[in-house]
């Protein structure tokens, strides 16, 4: 007597278990789904009996420990950043200057003359074409002229940015290389603020005022710039700390230049000089010890616009008493 076997089949609901089980995403020791991934993301390990259904042998992870923040900024093995301030966007290798190797002993004679020629060849190949010999010369004028004023990194980023957004455009073409950097540099100081006038940022530069403002005036329309009027106010902190001036001269200086502005006493003339020329009245009023010339020589203007944009300051502050 033969006896027949009878196969069963499994139900889509016991496929599904065998499936989630072969994944790894149902415990084989309880049955359950309460699967959880532990802190350092290696284990998969069930929540209801402890079991680890899981362990990936990879660590996507350092293999070094840091305890602190500096040991895990100084243990970090990542090149740096790219920044637009560069025409390579710092990508490329540089080689140190120094005749030495690793251990800080005085190379060869031999070795030093292989170094200045891959020195001379890594110059070569950094600036492949005109468009990039261009940009490494401007870009460099940028950081100078950046660091004769004082300006923060972030303000000399942007102005790397709009050299190349002209220079993409073909907005060179025409105009020197120094008045397009200038005037690049000029609106980035507007658009972020900056209190620097266009003396001071000429005076920088190799080029003069008026071809920097024709060069501002271009750039700033073929870009589409929308760059709001400077505010004398901004003037105020950088040009007092200068002169080495009372809390109660800048509060005084302040004052004035809201009563020009109410007054509109600001249309066609320079912020720096109306800001000059309230530090001036608010030191006679407050009896400073600063003169006309030395406010005038540190806002890089002349005498007679402080003494123009006084005299007007002081007749708007007595039509306002």
């Amino acid at each position: 007597m033969s006896h027949s076997t009878r196969r069963i089949e499994p139900d889509d609901e016991m496929k599904e278990n065998i499936e989630k089980h072969n994944r790894g995403q149902i415990c084989s020791e309880c049955h359950s789904n309460t699967l959880i991934t532990s802190p350092n993301g290696r284990e998969l390990v069930c929540e209801t009996c402890g079991l680890v259904v899981e362990e990936r042998s990879i660590d996507h992870g350092p293999e070094w420990r840091a305890f602190t923040h500096r040991d895990r900024q100084q243990k970090a093995r990542v090149g740096t950043p790219t920044t637009p301030t560069k025409h390579d966007r710092g990508l490329t290798t540089t080689i140190d200057w120094k005749d030495k190797d690793a251990s800080g002993h005085t190379l060869s004679a031999e070795k030093r003359k292989q170094m200045h020629r891959l020195r001379t060849w890594q110059e070569r190949i950094r600036a492949k074409n005109a468009n990039e010999r261009n940009l490494q010369f401007a870009l460099g004028e940028i950081d100078r002229m950046a660091s004769a004023l004082g300006i923060p990194r972030s303000v000399r980023e942007i102005a790397c940015v709009l050299y190349r957004h002209a220079l993409n455009d073909d907005l060179i073409k025409g105009r020197s290389i120094e008045g397009v950097t200038t005037s690049c540099l000029y609106a980035a100081c507007r658009s972020e603020m900056i209190p620097r006038s266009l003396e001071e940022v000429s005076a920088v530069s190799r080029v003069e005022r008026t071809e920097i403002g024709r060069a501002y005036r271009y750039i700033a329309w073929e870009l589409g710039l929308k760059i709001e009027p400077t505010d004398p106010h901004q003037y105020i902190p950088r040009l007092c700390s200068e002169l080495s001036c009372s809390n109660e001269i800048k509060e005084k200086a302040n004052e004035i230049i809201d009563v020009a502005i109410n007054q509109g006493l600001l249309s066609g003339r320079s912020p720096v000089g109306v800001a000059a020329a309230a530090i001036y009245g608010a030191t006679l009023l407050c009896k400073g010890e600063n003169t006309q010339a030395e406010i005038a020589d540190v806002a890089n203007i002349s005498q007679m616009t402080v003494r123009k944009r006084y005299q007007e300051q002081m007749s708007a502050l007595n039509r306002s008493h």
